[in-house]
């Protein structure tokens, strides 16, 4: 699955960053990779990105902060993304970057028993869960923060979307409901065997906390287990301080499961 793997500059010494080609139902997709520095073998992270094209691109900055947590961290950009082939689509044929990109870190060499975390950002959210569902038992957890769940949802509450949305999924929720049922797979979450985390702001105005409260909501109903991490003074972005308190927070929730 990878094709080419080439260095990256790093902000910190004990991260080594590499922007990697990997393949993808067929296309080169590209990614951001972080590796500790230090010998070992570690979990794996699949980080999954929130935005679309330009908009919430992968930082690698974001990536390390991970990292040094003790992760080999994965990053896909997503198809038609920083030179990859195929165009990105919304949590449609484009998770199939993410389900590769967690088979690539399965097998990656400093990847220990192949466990393999998968976090999801903001879209990343939804991501995630279609990981999840597709992984079952393989993934080691699964943490959503700020995701997405539900994309009519999305639709309704994001005019600024709309556009996006219409052209990339093919329509309204109206004109197209199957094309939106695909990408909020409820139906689907029994399969989930990961242990769940959800964090989300509840002032929140790019995804509302309503996307957390019906994954619970929907979880609970299939004895799936699942904490939540929810905060009532904090927006979509969380002040840097508790930022990095909660990542060294989630780090520990995730080594111990």
């Amino acid at each position: 699955m990878l094709l080419e793997k080439t260095r990256f500059p790093s902000p910190n010494k004990q991260i080594r960053l590499f922007t990697v080609t990997y393949l993808s139902q067929g296309l080169k997709v590209k990614g951001l990779l972080a590796e500790p520095a230090a010998p070992g073998r570690y979990d794996g992270f699949l980080y999954l990105r929130g935005g679309i094209k330009s908009v919430g691109m992968v930082r690698p900055g974001r990536i390390v902060q991970f990292a040094v947590q003790g992760f080999v961290v994965f990053a896909p950009y997503y198809r038609g993304n920083q030179g990859g082939e195929g165009n990105e689509d919304f949590a449609g044929d484009d998770r199939e970057d993410a389900f590769a990109a967690f088979r690539f870190l399965q097998n990656h060499e400093l990847v220990k028993d192949r466990r393999v975390h998968i976090f999801g950002f903001s879209r990343g959210g939804i991501m995630g869960i279609l990981t999840a569902i597709q992984m079952k038992s393989a993934a080691a957890s699964f943490v959503s923060w700020g995701g997405v769940s539900d994309m009519v949802l999305t639709y309704r509450e994001r005019k600024d979307l709309r556009r996006m949305m219409k052209r990339v999924i093919g329509g309204t929720p109206e004109k197209v409901p199957q094309a939106y049922a695909r990408r909020t797979p409820f139906d689907k979450i029994a399969r989930i065997e990961a242990p769940i985390l959800l964090i989300h702001g509840a002032k929140d105005q790019n995804v509302s906390i309503e996307h957390a409260r019906r994954f619970e909501r929907e979880l609970i109903k299939r004895n799936k287990p699942v904490e939540t991490w929810y905060f009532h003074s904090f927006t979509h972005y969380f002040p840097p301080k508790e930022n990095r308190r909660i990542v060294r927070k989630l780090a520990q929730w995730m080594k111990s499961r």
